[in-house]
């Protein structure tokens, strides 16, 4: 069990929020049971909330995280809100910056600038951008965008944007997390080495993407130092999906819910492990299992999402946060309870609070009666004193 730490080295928790909706719903309400949930982590300790851009799909339903991101501040006190992420292909580099900084000032230092290629390439393809584009505008727009950050004026004509002396008319209110995503190549972690930012691992879990964690933090630290900069652990975030609860067995019925829809979403948007692999399961238990035995999930109880996690820092050496994908798993009342029994009995074990409140209860229990004996003893004494006292009075 971990020594207790300080909080600015503790590891910390939050969510990685696409959202993924299952079709069929409103959305309406689905926005704002987001919202719901983003309150709903902030009351319960959670650190950070990563808010995704999507455009097509009817899954993921949040177009702009900025204007998430402001409604949620004005609700919420601790949690620190981020953009996961903006898709830098699809926005004027200057004109995004400019909202960030805004956002930074609006939230008093809690905004977090997440940067990525965009996900769906049919978002792309409804703006006219090939895919093959995507990595190349996000490395330049990234540039920009950075550079603005830093109070430069700036200077930069492409084939899709051109910036004639830009410069911010606001400085950034708080020295903000910026940090870049990566999954399998790596492609993400040596934009994030280069600039300085951190490292965000979306595919944490995934078989392909856990293989190669080690493999990323060596060049995101490789380029960090070659260009003059830091890489730090704490800024590495990585993500994995979760749903726990009382017992293995709830945690299966609650995730009938949704599991298999949304892992179908996903194959139908994302490369979904080695195409000459055999496809998963379709009886549901065995896709249970299936997601349990390779790592890529954990569906079960808080004793498996704390092995899950320390499967992970033994892999990496360590890092700064865990963040669980956002998506319908489960109804909403049994997604709200798994976030809230990962709070109370998964996030104190890895942040050192369980151990001195332990130590404490076995210094009692293992004294025996001692304290027992000494509080009736006490109690015991005062009763004498008190018969003394009557016994001394005049009638």
């Amino acid at each position: 069990m971990p020594q207790f730490l300080p909080p600015d080295q503790q590891l910390r928790f939050g969510i990685f929020l696409p959202p993924m909706h299952k079709t069929g719903v409103n959305p309406t309400l689905a926005i704002q049971r987001d919202l719901e949930l983003i309150d709903h982590l902030d009351r319960l300790g959670y650190h950070e909330a990563w808010i995704g851009e999507h455009h097509s799909a009817g899954s993921e339903l949040i177009a702009s995280p900025e204007v998430f991101i402001a409604a949620s501040a004005q609700r919420t006190t601790n949690i620190r809100l981020g953009t996961g992420v903006n898709s830098l292909p699809y926005h004027h580099p200057l004109i995004l910056a400019d909202r960030i900084v805004q956002l930074d000032h609006m939230t008093k230092g809690r905004m977090m600038f997440g940067a990525g290629p965009g996900q769906l390439t049919s978002d792309a393809a409804m703006l006219g951008i090939d895919p093959n584009d995507q990595r190349p505008r996000m490395q330049e727009a990234f540039d920009v965008i950075m550079r603005l950050f830093a109070g430069e004026t700036v200077t930069s004509r492409t084939d899709w944007y051109t910036v004639d002396e830009g410069v911010l008319q606001m400085r950034p209110y708080s020295n903000f997390d910026v940090a870049v995503v990566s999954s399998v190549s790596p492609s993400g972690s040596k934009l994030a080495g280069r600039y300085g930012a951190g490292l965000t691992s979306i595919a944490a879990t995934e078989p392909a993407g856990f293989g190669v964690l080690d493999y990323n933090f060596n060049v995101w630290q490789e380029e960090a130092k070659l260009h003059g900069h830091t890489a730090d652990r704490s800024d590495w975030r990585l993500m994995g999906p979760m749903h726990i609860a009382a017992t293995e067995d709830e945690a299966r019925e609650n995730c009938k819910y949704g599991l298999q829809w949304v892992f179908s979403y996903l194959a139908h948007i994302l490369p979904m492990g080695d195409p000459n692999d055999p496809p998963p399961p379709e009886d549901y238990d065995e896709f249970v299992d299936f997601l349990n035995e390779s790592g890529r999930m954990v569906i079960g109880t808080p004793e498996m999402a704390i092995a899950q996690i320390e499967r992970l820092q033994e892999k990496t050496g360590g890092f700064g946060c865990y963040m669980m994908m956002g998506a319908d798993f489960a109804d909403w009342r049994a997604t709200k309870e798994s976030y809230e029994l990962f709070a109370y009995e998964v996030m104190p074990h890895f942040t050192g609070q369980i151990e001195p409140v332990q130590t404490s209860y076995d210094k009692i229990v293992d004294a025996g009666s001692r304290w027992a004996d000494a509080t009736l003893g006490a109690q015991l004494t005062e009763i004498g004193k008190y018969e003394e006292e009557r016994a001394a009075r005049p009638d």
